[in-house]
């Protein structure tokens, strides 16, 4: 009878403890949420349209031009080119006085695929581990040595302070003409491009930094760069589904935060040219509606010229926020789109519920995700370190 009542006992206070976990975590999500709509209330129209961009400056360090920027439009994010990283010290420097700029966690993303595409290589006086192409680790089919990879870049990334890659790439190379993807690829096989896709980036989310998955509906089968002139797909939406989707859509059903729409004209689902970046058909009808998508869209770089060769920037950034959009990426000037788009909700073209739904998104993102970590940097020991360098040695970069 005694062992029959402790035993009882043992029951009963894992059932209690079970309760009260349940409770906290039922509480903790309470708190975001409060969180969220508190910040969202506190917010002027202004100020909620500055959490949706994610703004550029080519200098390696704070100026007053960028300091009245940040200080304006008070973006939600900046992103890094080689022409912000310098020395160690100084490339620091600048992002933490970015940081310090804003009330809100910002964003602060870079470009860091691997191969021609790793603007930590601009890093002067240390050496940064080179990140094979992942085409490359692709070859592998090594679910393993892409989460290893993952790591690797997660690690080097979080030692300046940085949260968010803007990778991984899971267009599928099907065109053998096509130069801006190319080997930035996993491969042309769908179901590998899939799985080496999935475990880079969420080992990316694990060790701290949100992967952005590009460039949706896929670029893989273009020959146009949309940094020169628009690309067209001309392949029907059933083609799509059987190949350039099938990446994407395992992206959703493994809850993917972010995704990057690419400038890319899809007649078969707009029914005419217009850019993927501008269309609501294209962005709310089918990525939203139709794939169940509800995490965060961000555009490719707004400055690039499949967009300003046909639109005026103004015509850019209020086209982008109607079709769907949560994240202007480098508008090319951040005080313009601000007004652009406040002008807009002043005269009912776009309405502050629709600027209330993306940043409720953002703020969810960045409380949940980066906000514990905002000011946490690893040590610079991290870079191209011994057990970094063994992992990239399993993929041959030939």
């Amino acid at each position: 009878m005694k062992k029959i009542f402790l035993l009882l006992i043992c029951i009963m206070l894992f059932l209690i403890c079970g309760c009260q976990n349940r409770e906290k975590n039922i509480n903790n999500m309470d708190d975001i949420s409060k969180k969220i709509e508190y910040t969202l209330e506190n917010m002027t129209l202004e100020e909620k349209i500055g959490q949706m961009m994610i703004v550029f400056y080519t200098a390696p360090k704070m100026d007053n031009t960028l300091k009245s920027a940040l200080e304006t439009v008070k973006p939600g994010g900046f992103i890094l080119f080689k022409e912000n990283i310098t020395t160690y010290d100084a490339t620091l420097k600048l992002i933490k006085e970015i940081k310090d700029m804003s009330n809100i966690p910002m964003f602060i993303s870079i470009d860091q695929e691997g191969g021609n595409v790793q603007r930590l290589l601009a890093l002067q006086d240390k050496e940064v581990s080179n990140i094979p192409y992942m085409y490359n680790v692709g070859l592998t089919d090594n679910e393993l040595i892409a989460k290893e990879v993952g790591q690797v870049i997660a690690e080097e990334l979080r030692v300046f302070g940085i949260n968010m890659d803007f990778t991984p790439s899971i267009d599928i190379l099907s065109n053998p003409n096509n130069t801006v993807i190319g080997k930035r690829s996993f491969g042309s096989n769908s179901e590998i491009v899939s799985r080496m896709g999935l475990a880079l980036a969420n080992s990316l989310l694990e060790n701290g930094i949100v992967p952005v998955y590009k460039h949706f509906p896929g670029h893989g089968d273009t020959y146009t760069d949309s940094h020169v002139s628009l690309p067209i797909i001309n392949k029907s939406k059933e083609e799509l589904y059987n190949l350039e989707l099938i990446p994407f859509i395992n992206a959703i059903n493994n809850g993917a935060k972010v995704i990057m729409i690419g400038h890319l004209a899809v007649p078969s689902i707009t029914g005419d040219n217009t850019p993927a970046s501008l269309s609501k058909i294209l962005i709310t009808d089918f990525l939203k509606n139709e794939l169940n998508y509800d995490g965060i869209i961000t555009t490719d770089a707004l400055n690039m010229k499949a967009l300003t060769n046909y639109y005026s920037s103004d015509e850019i950034y209020v086209k982008a926020v109607e079709a769907g959009v949560d994240i202007l990426l480098m508008p090319s000037s951040s005080r313009e789109c601000l007004k652009a788009i406040k002008k807009a909700v002043d005269e009912g073209i776009i309405t502050e519920e629709r600027i209330d739904q993306s940043v409720r998104k953002i703020l969810k993102l960045k409380y949940e995700n980066i906000e514990e970590n905002y000011n946490v940097y690893l040590p610079s020991s991290y870079l191209n370190s011994e057990s970094h360098q063994k992992v990239l040695e399993k993929i041959s970069y030939k």
